[in-house]
C-alpha cells in the first residue's frame, strides 16, 4: 500500500470539522479521482496527507510510515505535488523550474549535480517535454506550465503524485493531454491521487473513485459504481445524466440543462 488515510479529521477552529472520519487507501499504478464541490475540504485533506497540516484524528501512512512521524525533506521523497492553477512571475527556464523538484536530494548549501540535471532530463523525456527545456516558465501556455509542474513533481522521483484539480483552467486539447500523461505515469507505477471537478476525467483514467460532500465522504470504490447519477446528484445539487456512449466507447456524465434556455435542436 503506497497510501494509507485512516479514520482522519481536521478542522481549523477545533470546533467546525472540515473533513471527518476520511479513510482512502492507494496501490502501487492505481489512480483515485476525488470528486466534490468547492469548500469540501478536499484540498485541506491534501495538505493533510502532505504534513502541512496536522490531523486532530487518524493518521496518514505512505509505503507504511506514518507522516506525523516525517520530516518534510522525508515526505518530498515519497511524494510528488503538483498545486492547482500555479503559475510563476518569474522567468526561470523550465529546466531550473524542474531543478527545483530535486530539492528533497540536495543537501543543504549544495548545488545540482549532474545526476540532478540527468534526473530532470528524464522528466521532460518522460512526459513528452524536452522541447520546452529552455523555455521561460512566465511565457508558456496554461497547458504547457501545467505539463512542467508534473515533470517538476516527477524529477522528486516519488512513489506517490497528488495533483490538486490539474484539468482546471485547460482547454479541451490540454485537458486530454494531461490525462493521457496521468495515465501513463501510472501505468509506469507511480500511484496518483487525483482532485477533480470532472466526473469524466475520473471515466477516463481512476481505478477507482471517491466523493466527499460536506467534510464525509459519501461513496468510494470503482469509478463505475461510484460515479452515478444519485451520487452526483447528491454532492453537487444538480441532475447529471450518465449513460454509455457507444461511438465513444465509454461511460460519459452529461449535465441536464438546469434553465431550459436553449431547447432541443436549437444551435
Amino acid at each position: 500500500m503506497i497510501l494509507n488515510v485512516k479514520c482522519a479529521s481536521f478542522s481549523y477552529d477545533g470546533i467546525t470539522k472540515q473533513f471527518e472520519d476520511v479513510s482512502l487507501s492507494l496501490r502501487r499504478g492505481e489512480v483515485l479521482s476525488l470528486l466534490g464541490r468547492n469548500g469540501t475540504g478536499k484540498s485541506t485533506l491534501i495538505k493533510c496527507i502532505l504534513n502541512i497540516l496536522t490531523l486532530q484524528k487518524g493518521e496518514v501512512e505512505i509505503n507504511g510510515r506514518r507522516v506525523s512521524s516525517m520530516r518534510p525533506d522525508e515526505v518530498a521523497r515519497e511524494v510528488g505535488y503538483v498545486p492547482q492553477g500555479h503559475r510563476s512571475v518569474f522567468p526561470f527556464s523550465a529546466l531550473d523550474f524542474v531543478l527545483m523538484g530535486r530539492a528533497p536530494h540536495i543537501s543543504t548549501f549544495s548545488v545540482p549535480k549532474e545526476e540532478d540535471y540527468e534526473k530532470a532530463d528524464e522528466a521532460f523525456a518522460r512526459i513528452g517535454i524536452s522541447h520546452l527545456r529552455e523555455k521561460p516558465i512566465s511565457e508558456m501556455s496554461g497547458g504547457e506550465a501545467q505539463m512542467v509542474m508534473i515533470a517538476r513533481a516527477l524529477a522528486q522521483e516519488p512513489s506517490l503524485l497528488i495533483l490538486d484539480e490539474p484539468t482546471s483552467h485547460l482547454d479541451i486539447g490540454n485537458q486530454m493531454k494531461v490525462i493521457a500523461t496521468i495515465d501513463r505515469l501510472a501505468a509506469d507505477g507511480i500511484a496518483i491521487l487525483m482532485c477533480t471537478h470532472f466526473p469524466d476525467h475520473a471515466f477516463l483514467v481512476s481505478h477507482s473513485a471517491a466523493i466527499l460532500q460536506d467534510g464525509r465522504l459519501i461513496a468510494k470504490g470503482p469509478a463505475e459504481d461510484v460515479i452515478t447519477k444519485e451520487n452526483l446528484r447528491e454532492a453537487y445539487g444538480v441532475d447529471i445524466c450518465v449513460h454509455y456512449i457507444e461511438e465513444a466507447g465509454r461511460t460519459v456524465c452529461i449535465p441536464i440543462n438546469p434553465c431550459g434556455c436553449r431547447g432541443k435542436g436549437e444551435a
